[in-house]
């Protein structure tokens, strides 16, 4: 008997004794680190999730070796799989879901192989989604944490760095997180993450973009941003 088999008959057997649904009785019965959610997996099985893919910056590809070493086959065996299921003509929510329930697959490789099949099919594009498209960029400053923030939401500060680019602040949770409006339709969110010893990394998400090269343009552009930004906070050498 397979890997998959023996697990979902054990989630059966669970539901049997105790009246579970059968994802309340998978959660008692995969590893911890494996659980929708612990982390970007939990969309597959939150109900009303979007079918968009997570909200971090995709990654790249998890190797086969280690998807197989992980849900006990490769990537070919996954994705023929799917194709006989009909997975080309369903959501991202739907195929992680079917991945989960069906093949007991844990909830963050169940994300990865969606995410994965769909863009060996042309499913998905990397950096768009449903609102279109979204590009990111990242630094790491040698600033306090509070000084980094400031730096984002105080206007004439803002400007120093920005130069010229029109960025309204919409709301913000000290000293984390700040979300804009650039006035061109996009959305931008700013986070910073202390990395410890006076450092901090910010990292900057605009979504809404018309196109890639629209994406490829922002990214670039941030890139310089976040530049000037760390020439700014840094204290002098």
């Amino acid at each position: 008997m397979t890997r998959n088999k023996s697990f979902k008959q054990r989630v059966r057997s669970r539901m049997a004794k105790t009246g579970e649904r059968y994802t309340a009785a998978r959660a008692h019965l995969v590893p911890e680190g494996e659980r929708p959610g612990a982390g970007p997996a939990a969309a597959a099985d939150a109900p009303g999730a979007s079918p968009a893919a997570p909200t971090a910056p995709m990654r790249a590809r998890v190797s086969s070796d280690a998807v197989r070493e992980r849900t006990g086959h490769g990537y070919d065996t996954w994705f023929a799989r799917l194709d006989a299921w009909g997975a080309t003509a369903r959501s991202h929510r739907e195929i992680a879901a079917h991945l989960v329930q069906e093949h007991g697959v844990g909830g963050w490789w169940a994300q990865s192989l969606t995410v994965a099949y769909e863009q060996e099919r042309g499913m998905r594009i990397p950096g768009r989604r449903a609102d279109g498209y979204t590009a990111s960029a990242s630094k790491t400053v040698r600033a306090p944490l509070e000084d980094v923030f400031a730096a984002l939401v105080h206007e004439q500060v803002r400007e120093r760095w920005l130069q010229g680019t029109d960025l309204a602040l919409l709301s913000h949770t000290p000293p984390r997180r700040v979300t804009a409006d650039p006035g061109d339709g996009t959305r931008v969110v700013l986070y910073l993450t202390e990395r410890g010893g006076d450092r901090v990394s910010v990292a900057v998400e605009q979504s809404r973009l018309a196109d890639a090269a629209s994406a490829a343009r922002a990214k670039e552009s941030w890139r310089e941003h976040l530049g000037r930004l760390k020439s700014l906070v840094e204290p002098a050498p």
